[in-house]
């Protein structure tokens, strides 16, 4: 607890049970892990080539897994005392990479000369980065964007016949349905999924300027583009056949941009479920014994999809500026991305948060069908759009102008419509038509449009 209460950021420190699920893709010590794997697969690889003298049994391929598959709190103490202090015959190395590869060395000295062999750092750390996002995508922010929208499809579902005013430019509009405004969220969610999931992230493993230099000065004859390209798609990346030092980072910018698109998304949805809140379309489930104001004891605050609309606007802001730093790099080289990408689990925790207090939010609404139906009743111009459309339909050349001499401007109830109907020159099977049309029934297709599917 104390932790929690002095932790400088409020995502280890108020947030932080919920952002612990980010922990192994966006801590230090994750990194650290993720580094270690990179090194020891690649020390592996190496040992696959035939023109290599290096040789790893099974035994010993186990026992270098083991030490990123076994990583543990006591690991990353090791990495981190290597590189701040130094440790046995090792000075302190001040970078994190480095103290990595001894850590390494400590474990199996034999192969000493063969880990990092060949790499600069960013040959490591840019598919270490790549292998958190991925796992964070894939265990913690898709299933987050697939609960919301799995919420927003039962409310589709459970809500379709409920009739309810639509508003454009914020004034009374042709009504709608409750479930159909979730579906329109949910579709927009669902392709927004689609395009996150779109986004190939790529690695590269080309050495100190992207030219294979060290690898080949040493084995001339190996192809050391394809034994790249073979070793970063076996990591589950696209290949980057030309870089500089740095992996032009093209593929996360284009990631931040798809994470940006869904959180807008969600951000309409925080602010419209909270506009209807606030006209009473819809209630919220009160938690025993929780204060919704400090005042007010009545109050039942959206206080989710205020959190929600909150964080997803820093994450927004923080991806961003991610996306746009982390594709530049001066010449072939410069440091400044190194402490920009130590952020990226900033961001996802952010989007972490948003996705999960939304969710919440979505589980405790309750719609309020009496005021609905109360607000579409005391609304009756609404039906003016049907009038006018049956009698253009039967021929009226001045049927918009009909309606809007009756409605515009003035505030008109049911009778005045049926006046109006009873004066007009049509059959009586149109005037029934028109007799009717009530506010309530006039929602189109939108049922059939809250028939959204669950995938």
């Amino acid at each position: 607890m104390e932790s929690a209460l002095t932790a400088v950021s409020p995502l280890d420190g108020r947030y932080a049970s919920t952002t612990s699920e980010l922990s192994p893709y966006a801590s230090e010590a994750g990194l650290m892990r993720a580094r270690v794997r990179v090194e020891v697969e690649y020390l592996i690889a190496l040992a696959d080539l035939e023109t290599t003298p290096l040789s790893i049994d099974a035994e010993d391929r186990a026992a270098l897994r083991e030490l990123y598959e076994s990583f543990d709190t006591d690991s990353a103490a090791l990495i981190k005392r290597i590189e701040t202090d130094g440790y046995g015959e090792y000075a302190a190395t001040n970078h994190d990479v480095k103290a990595v590869e001894y850590f390494i060395r400590e474990s199996v000295p034999e192969y000493g000369p063969w880990i990092h062999f060949g790499l600069t750092s960013e040959d490591v750390n840019n598919l270490a980065h790549r292998l958190l996002v991925a796992g964070a995508l894939a265990e913690v922010l898709r299933p987050d964007l697939t609960a919301v929208r799995d919420a927003l499809v039962e409310l589709a579902h459970e809500h379709r016949d409920l009739p309810m005013l639509a508003r454009t430019h914020g004034q009374p509009a042709t009504p709608t349905t409750f479930g159909k405004e979730m579906a329109v969220y949910a579709a927009r969610l669902g392709r927004a999924i689609g395009a996150i999931e779109s986004v190939e992230l790529s690695g590269k493993l080309a050495g100190a300027s992207g030219t294979y230099a060290a690898h080949h000065v040493a084995y001339p004859d190996v192809d050391w583009q394809a034994f790249s390209r073979s070793f970063v798609e076996s990591l589950g990346f696209a290949h980057t056949p030309l870089a500089t030092q740095v992996n032009p980072c093209d593929d996360l910018a284009a990631l931040f941009d798809a994470l940006q698109r869904a959180n807008d998304v969600l951000l309409d949805l925080d602010r419209d479920i909270w506009l209807y809140v606030s006209d009473r379309y819809l209630g919220q489930k009160a938690t025993a014994g929780e204060t919704g104001s400090s005042t007010m004891p009545h109050k039942v605050n959206p206080i989710d999809f205020e959190n929600s609309e909150g964080n997803l606007s820093k994450a927004n802001a923080d991806l961003s500026f991610l996306s746009g730093y982390v594709t530049t790099s001066r010449l072939q080289r410069d440091l400044s991305d190194s402490t920009v990408k130590r952020n990226i689990g900033t961001a996802l925790a952010h989007c972490h948060i948003g996705y999960v207090k939304l969710d919440a939010g979505l589980e405790k609404i309750v719609p309020n069908e009496q005021v609905m139906r109360e607000e579409l009743e005391s609304t009756p111009e609404i039906i003016g759009e049907a009038v006018q459309t049956i009698l253009r339909r039967e021929g009226h050349e001045d049927a918009y102008e009909i309606v809007k001499n009756l409605t515009r401007g003035r505030r008109v109830t049911i009778e005045d419509f049926r006046e109006l109907f009873d004066e007009l020159n049509v059959s009586e099977d149109v005037r029934e038509e028109l007799h009717a049309l009530t506010p309530a029934a006039y929602t189109g297709l939108a049922s059939d449009l809250a028939r959204i599917e669950d995938d």
